[in-house]
Formats: C-alpha cells, structure tokens, sequence
C-alpha cells in the first residue's frame, strides 16, 4: 500500500446525493479495496499509476482547511463524511483526521451523516455525542464473512457492523443500514432487514453499478464465491418489490433506493 501525506486546498464539496448538502472525503483512495467500488474511475484525477485500493493520499491539513471554510460558511446543511472514501480506514486509527475533523464540525454545530465499513468509528463516539445532529450509517453488503471478505477484503466483518450499529442506537445515536451494493445471489437483503430492524432508524438501498472500471473485478469476486455472475439475470424490479414488502412489513423506515 502507498501511502502519502498531501496538503489540500479544500475538504467541503457540494454533494450531488439527495441526502447530503456537502460531502467530506478525509483521504484520496481507499485501502478497503471492494471489488465493486464505483469510485475507482477516479485514479486517473490522482496522478497515481497504482491500482485503485493499493494507494491512499491523507489529507494532513484538512482539519484547519475545515475549520476556515465554515467559518465563513454561513448556510448549514447536512455533511456527509465518506462518500468516495472511507473515513475509518485503517490508516485513520494512526493519523486521526476524521476525528479532528468531527472536532471541527462540532465546534460550527453542522449536521453531520457518516458512512463506514469500519467499526472503528466507535472509537469517536465522545464526538460524536457533542455534535447537535449526528447519525452513522454502516454499508452492508452480505451477512456471510466468506462473501465479504471476498468482496470487501478490508471492512469490518459483518457481525461488527451490525454490532457497530447496536453500540451507537444504545448510545442514543440515530443509525442507518447502507444495504448496498445489492449483489444478486450474494446480499441476502431478507435476512440483512431482519438483523438491522432494530438497530437503525431506517435504511437505504442501492442497486449494483456496474462500470468498465469494476466489472471484472466484481465478476472475478463471484467466480471466488462459486455463484454465477450474469447480468442477465439481475432483475432488478423483482429485487427491489421485494426489498420494500420486507421493510413494509417489518416496519422499516426506507429513505431511499439509489438506481443505475
């Protein structure tokens, strides 16, 4: 893994997400390296000639590049953290610049939305308990750690997700499932609404993204996983009908299903 300490000029973009006003990305990369990343077209803006998921650039200076922006930021909105990134990648739990960027959005009193695979977000729960609106989601993509670490080799197992989620709903703090991406025959999206129906608040859905950057990749994870990859055969209607009876009959808020 490359990893390199950069400076940046800015760390608050508008969000192009329906449920974010800004989106706040601590690092350039991810060393989670899932297979199915749709951010992975964005290497050649890094200058990197690695692959994507074997380098990361770390913000040093985004904490006070932060704090400057807002303060002459006058119009609050929801700020997503982790939208091209994951924020508690491994390398967060040496550098810290998530949590001293939390330190900053507690100090403007901005609403905050966070976005993980890491159990590691844990560690900030102090912050997070200041901030005057602060949920945190965990992505969930299967419940079976065979899957997932063929497909997310990096992330949290799903047990710690979900265990993740319970820590934060007993602390008071409002939690979402982040069910996505579905992979047909692998995301068990019954079975996954069961587990989290009483550890979030509501959940969001998002269907496969298939692009030129990760279709063999995604196909290579499910060859691994012994399931046949067509694409023919993801149909997507049947997959979100049923997605919606289950959350309507377990009564589980949905705040949005992201399509492609």
């Amino acid at each position: 893994m490359a990893i390199k300490e950069i400076q940046c000029k800015g760390i608050l973009t508008k969000s192009n997400l329906p449920e974010a006003d800004y989106c706040i990305n601590p690092y350039v990369g991810c060393s989670h390296g899932c297979s199915y990343c749709y951010a992975s077209f964005m290497r050649r803006f890094t200058g990197h000639t690695e692959e994507w998921g074997r380098f990361l650039d770390v913000k040093i200076n985004a904490p006070a590049v932060l704090d400057k922006q807002l303060t002459t930021r006058k119009k609050k909105g929801i700020i997503l953290i982790g939208s091209v990134t994951d924020a508690y990648q491994p390398v967060e739990k040496q550098y810290g610049i998530t949590r001293d960027i939390l330190k900053i959005l507690a100090k403007h009193e901005f609403p905050v939305s966070i976005l993980t695979k890491s159990a590691l977000v844990k560690r900030d729960i102090d912050i997070i308990k200041q901030i005057n609106s602060c949920e945190v989601g965990m992505t969930i993509t299967s419940l079976n750690e065979a899957y997932s670490k063929i497909f997310e080799p990096a992330g949290s197992a799903p047990q710690e997700r979900l265990d993740t989620l319970l820590f934060f709903k007993d602390n008071k703090i409002k939690t979402y499932a982040f069910i996505g991406p579905i992979l047909p025959g692998v995301t068990e999206i019954d079975g996954i609404l069961l587990a989290v129906k009483n550890r979030v608040d509501y959940v969001m859905f998002e269907f496969l993204n298939l692009t030129k950057a990760n279709r063999d990749k995604v196909a290579a994870c499910y060859k691994k996983s012994g399931i046949v990859f067509d694409e023919n055969l993801f149909d997507w209607g049947k997959i979100e009908k049923k997605a919606l009876e289950v959350c309507k009959k377990e009564n589980i808020p949905v705040k949005g299903f992201y399509k492609h």
